[in-house]
């Protein structure tokens, strides 16, 4: 076998060139251009954020196939080679959320076991999030949910505006949570005529914080709406309530505590001047619309001439776009982390606002190993 000498050195031949084809292809597998983005959603109408977002990237989405068979099983089909590349997984919450989970754990463990390096969830809405804290004999859900991704495979989530920021806390991976508010205070800024005769509105004292950021921001007053009864906090009765069993026992009396009093839903009062403004009620989730309904009726016998509503994702259950139609509200504008093409068919007033272009940078930056801190310019720990 012929010896080549190198630098002074001597060297096999057939070394030399399988070594130097060995680094082109390490190379090649280290190029940050390799990733891939696959929607897991079933629904087509849940894949038109997907696209948006593949689009400002200027990648195509990956081949998948994602349905539900005649039992309603969830079954996922990856159609192209993910090993060793960073794989970003959107999933957008549709009506069934229990399904649309499934289907993000089912593709997220088919990556895993096709060797991914990275996979990403990019959930905009993320599910279960008002169930983050201990009621009564319940569960909380959220911190199981956050378990069972992290066991599918993912490493890593970008989500936007949770209901509580402490969720993050439920999480053994990185968790960025985007926010909305610089997009919907644009739109306050560009789409609302005479903005600055506007008042920011929190529904109850729990949104004064959200509401607050979005006042200082646009320079504007602050209102606040108090009395209204929330069903999350409601003291209901259970048998924690139940007087404990009698029983004999010898030598001791037992012991006096002191005896909470309950609450009373007080009348509703707004804290601020409303009279001759635009009242603009911010919040995170738009869901049942009934106490927005109700805050608004009561905005309005208090003197306001206009009602906005602006919230991050707009679920819009049930009888949602109706009750809006047929209520004081002049608009309601969400974001598009949700799909509500249906909901807008039935309610002119609902407007969307689209956050693809924030999606694409982090997803971006997340791949290129950049740093984030971009996007949270002027975000403080209370917005």
């Amino acid at each position: 076998m012929p010896i080549r000498r190198f630098g002074g050195h001597r060297s096999l031949a057939p070394y030399s060139q399988t070594s130097k084809l060995s680094y082109g292809y390490t190379k090649m597998n280290i190029s940050r251009s390799d990733y891939r983005v696959f929607s897991a959603n079933s629904s087509t109408a849940c894949t038109e954020l997907a696209k948006r977002i593949t689009e400002r990237l200027g990648v195509q989405l990956g081949k998948s196939v994602v349905y539900q068979e005649s039992n309603t099983e969830t079954r996922v089909e990856v159609k192209e080679s993910v090993r060793g590349q960073d794989v970003f997984i959107i999933q957008t919450i549709p009506r069934d959320v229990n399904t649309a989970i499934m289907e993000l754990l089912v593709m997220a463990y088919a990556l895993k076991t096709s060797c991914a390096k990275n996979i990403i969830g990019v959930i905009p809405y993320f599910p279960y999030s008002k169930q983050c804290k201990m009621r009564k004999r319940g569960s909380i859900v959220c911190k199981l949910l956050a378990s069972m991704l992290a066991k599918a495979g993912l490493t890593h989530i970008i989500t936007m505006d949770l209901h509580q920021k402490e969720v993050q806390g439920f999480f053994n991976f990185p968790i960025d949570n985007l926010r909305a508010s610089p997009f919907l205070i644009q739109y306050i800024q560009e789409e609302i005529a005479d903005y600055r005769n506007a008042v920011i509105v929190a529904k109850s004292p729990s949104a004064a914080k959200r509401a607050q950021a979005y006042a200082e921001r646009l320079r504007l007053g602050l209102a606040v709406m108090h009395g209204e009864a929330q069903h999350s906090e409601s003291d209901m009765a259970d048998g924690r309530h139940s007087p404990p069993l009698s029983r004999t026992t010898a030598g001791h009396t037992g012991l006096e505590l002191p005896l909470m009093m309950p609450k009373e839903k007080p009348p509703i009062t707004v804290v601020g001047d409303v009279g001759g403004r635009i009242a603009i009620i911010v919040d995170d989730i738009i869901d049942d619309v009934e106490d927005f309904v109700a805050a608004a009726e009561n905005l309005k016998e208090r003197g306001a001439y206009k009602i906005y509503i602006m919230a991050t994702h707009g679920l819009l259950s049930a009888e949602a776009p109706i009750l809006i139609e047929e209520s004081a509200i002049d608009e309601v504008v969400v974001t598009n982390t949700v799909p509500h093409e249906v909901q807008k068919l039935q309610c002119s007033k609902i407007k969307t606002v689209d956050v693809s272009l924030i999606l694409a940078e982090a997803i971006r930056r997340i791949h290129n190993g950049e740093s984030m801190s971009y996007l949270f310019r002027n975000i403080t720990v209370d917005d």
